[in-house]
C-alpha cells in the first residue's frame, strides 16, 4: 500500500474512552466500530438494524465487538432508553439516511432522521456531565452547489436541492444552535466527508455496491451520470480524519468546529465512469452501460477543499482515488473467495496505520 505518510489516530487518546457511536450497523459505522475497539475504546453503538443483506455489521460480527443497542433516533423515548445509566466521554454521531435517491422517495423520513434525529441526540446529551467532545457527521453535499466544480470551503453557504443534501445542511444548523445554546464548555463539531468507498458497502444505490452486485451477478452496472465528478475517499482516510478532529476537539480550545475531509489537492480526478471502469476490471465484470436519468437531482460536479484539516490538524488523506479503488476491490475479491470480512478490515486498518511509520 504505497501512499502519503501521515499521523495515525492516537491510541493513547482512545484507550479506555467511553465512546457513543450512532450508526454502527451501517457500512462506515461498522468500520468505525472495528477501528475504535482496536484503539482501545469502549464502544456503545446505537442504530437501527441493518437494512440490507449482506451487510458489514453482520459479516464482520461487529455486534460482538461493541455494546450494541437497536433504537430509532427519531424516537426520543427509545433513544433515552438506550442511553439510560450510561456515561460517555466521546460521541460520534453517524446514524443517518444517507442515500440521495431514497431521500427523493421519502423526504419526510429523511428529514426526520437527519434533522430531528440529530436534535434528539444532542438533546439527550445535555445530561452527560463528563462529555469531552461530540462530532456530528454530515456530508460534502451540505453546500449550495451550482455545478461550477469549485471546491467548497467550510465558510461557503449551506444549501441543497435534493432532500438528502438539504437535510444534512439543516443538521449543520441544528449542531451550531445546540452547541451555542447548551454546550458552552463541551466542543460540539461537524465533519463533512467526501464520497466514501471501501470494502463491505452493500447499500442500495451506492456506486461501489452496484459495481460489486453487477460483477457477482454477471451483469453490467448501469450508470446514470458517468461524467460526474466526486471527491472519492477511502473509508479509512475519512475515519482517520474524523478521529483526528475528535482528538483535537477534546484537547485543543482552538480546534475548528466544522471541517471538510476529502482527497488531497492535486490528486487525480476520477469520474463516476472512470471509477466504474477500475472497479469492473478489478472484479472481472462486464463493462458498464449508461442509462441517463433526466429526473435526477444529483449534482454533476462536486469537490471539497480539505485544506483546513491540513493546516490546523496536520491531517490529509493518504490514498488517492485509484489507490482507494484498488484497496476496495481487493477487499471484495478476497471476501468472495472466502476470507474473513473482519480479518480483511483489520488487515487494511493495520496497513493504513503502518503508513504513518
Amino acid at each position: 500500500m504505497a501512499a502519503v505518510k501521515g499521523a495515525a489516530p492516537n491510541a493513547g487518546f482512545w484507550t479506555g474512552k467511553r465512546v457513543l457511536l450512532t450508526g454502527h450497523t451501517g457500512f462506515k459505522g461498522a468500520w468505525a466500530a472495528i477501528w475504535l475497539t482496536r484503539l482501545g475504546a469502549e464502544v456503545t453503538g446505537v442504530a437501527l438494524k441493518p437494512d440490507q443483506k449482506p451487510n458489514l455489521f453482520d459479516l464482520a460480527g461487529v455486534g460482538a465487538l461493541v455494546e450494541s443497542h437497536l433504537a430509532d433516533i427519531r424516537t426520543p423515548r427509545a433513544l433515552h432508553a438506550a442511553l439510560a445509566g450510561r456515561e460517555f466521554d466521546i460521541v460520534l454521531h453517524m446514524a443517518a439516511q444517507a442515500i440521495v435517491r431514497t431521500s427523493v422517495e421519502d423526504p419526510i423520513g429523511t428529514f426526520a432522521t437527519n434533522v430531528m434525529g440529530t436534535a434528539n441526540l444532542l438533546q439527550a446529551l445535555r445530561g452527560q456531565a463528563g462529555l469531552e467532545a461530540a462530532l456530528v457527521i454530515t456530508s460534502d453535499k451540505v453546500y449550495a452547489n451550482n455545478d461550477s466544480g469549485r471546491a467548497f470551503v467550510e465558510g461557503d453557504n449551506l444549501g441543497g436541492k435534493d432532500p438528502y443534501s438539504a437535510s444534512k445542511a439543516a443538521a449543520e444548523i441544528v449542531v451550531q444552535s445546540f452547541a451555542r445554546s447548551y454546550f458552552p464548555t463541551v466542543p460540539v463539531g461537524s465533519a463533512r466527508g467526501g464520497n466514501v468507498i471501501g470494502g463491505g458497502d452493500f447499500s442500495r444505490d451506492r456506486l461501489v455496491a452496484d459495481i460489486v452486485r453487477a460483477a457477482r451477478g454477471g451483469e453490467a452496472v448501469v450508470l446514470r451520470h458517468p461524467e460526474a465528478t466526486r471527491p472519492w475517499q477511502h473509508v479509512l482516510d475519512c475515519l482517520a480524519g474524523y478521529f483526528t478532529l475528535i482528538e483535537a476537539l477534546a484537547t485543543r480550545p482552538d480546534a475548528p468546529r466544522a471541517m471538510n475531509f476529502g482527497p488531497r489537492p492535486g490528486g487525480p480526478e476520477v469520474t463516476v465512469g472512470e471509477l466504474a471502469t477500475l472497479g469492473v476490471e478489478a472484479l472481472g465484470g462486464k463493462p458498464w452501460i449508461h442509462q441517463p436519468d433526466p429526473t435526477s437531482l444529483e449534482a454533476k460536479a462536486l469537490a471539497i477543499d480539505a485544506g483546513l484539516a491540513r493546516r490546523t490538524l496536520g491531517f490529509e488523506s493518504r490514498l488517492d482515488a485509484p489507490q482507494a479503488v484498488a484497496l476496495t476491490m481487493d477487499w471484495y475479491a478476497r471476501e468472495a473467495a472466502g476470507e474473513s470480512p473482519l480479518g480483511l478490515c483489520v488487515e487494511q486498518i493495520e496497513g493504513y496505520e503502518a503508513l504513518a511509520n
